[in-house]
């Protein structure tokens, strides 16, 4: 649950009902209530299962095995490392914000660990989640809008902290992006929009080792 809006919850009687019969006083309260209980649900599955940042902000003890994804902001991290929860990353990859020039660079220079605390908490962060929000993508945008950008994501997640050159990673996303283009996925420019010789040069160095 994510950016829970208490004024609707407060114009249903039938919610008004509920949190009387049982004892909640407040929304704050009735959320937890929601989330425990559905956490709850998923324990009984033996499934693993990751929360919005959200609850936690809000208080919510969840279960000591749930992962939270930070989604608002990076600063929100040390917060949540401080109770104990493993982590995932979404608030430097929200793909469907548009700017001007190579966006893309921006994605590719945030690292999920560049943030102070102790090798303990640092270990909490296990990973990162690009996203893209439909407000304003359908079908018609939705390819050239994710690629190649979530490839800069994927590389920085997949990456050593010590590869962060964006000049060398440009060329091999350019790259990349024009084999997408013959595969038939209309992803955007990286560089000028022209595909170069990428596949005979690829294909000479490998005759010659």
């Amino acid at each position: 649950m994510d950016e829970a809006y208490p004024y609707c919850w407060q114009s249903n009687p039938n919610i008004s009902e509920f949190m009387e019969k049982e004892g909640i006083d407040d929304y704050g309260k009735l959320q937890e209530y929601y989330t425990t209980r559905v956490l709850a649900i998923m324990k009984k599955l033996n499934s693993k299962y990751i929360i919005w940042q959200d609850p936690i902000d809000d208080g919510v003890e969840a279960s000591p095995d749930t992962v939270v994804e930070v989604w608002r902001n990076f600063t929100d991290v040390p917060a949540v490392a401080a109770r104990g929860y493993e982590m995932i990353l979404s608030s430097c990859w929200y793909l469907n914000y548009i700017s001007y020039g190579q966006d893309w660079k921006t994605y590719y220079e945030c690292d999920p660990h560049s943030w102070n605390g102790t090798e303990e908490q640092l270990e909490l962060m296990i990973g990162g989640e690009a996203c893209m929000w439909h407000e304003y993508v359908d079908g018609t945008n939705l390819l050239p809008r994710l690629w190649p950008r979530a490839s800069a994501v994927a590389e920085r997640l997949w990456s050593a902290k010590e590869v962060n050159n964006t000049d060398d990673a440009m060329y091999r996303l350019d790259e990349h992006r024009c084999r997408m283009l013959r595969r038939g996925i209309p992803a955007e420019p990286i560089l000028n929009g022209f595909c170069g010789d990428y596949e005979e040069v690829l294909h000479n160095r490998r005759r010659q080792r």
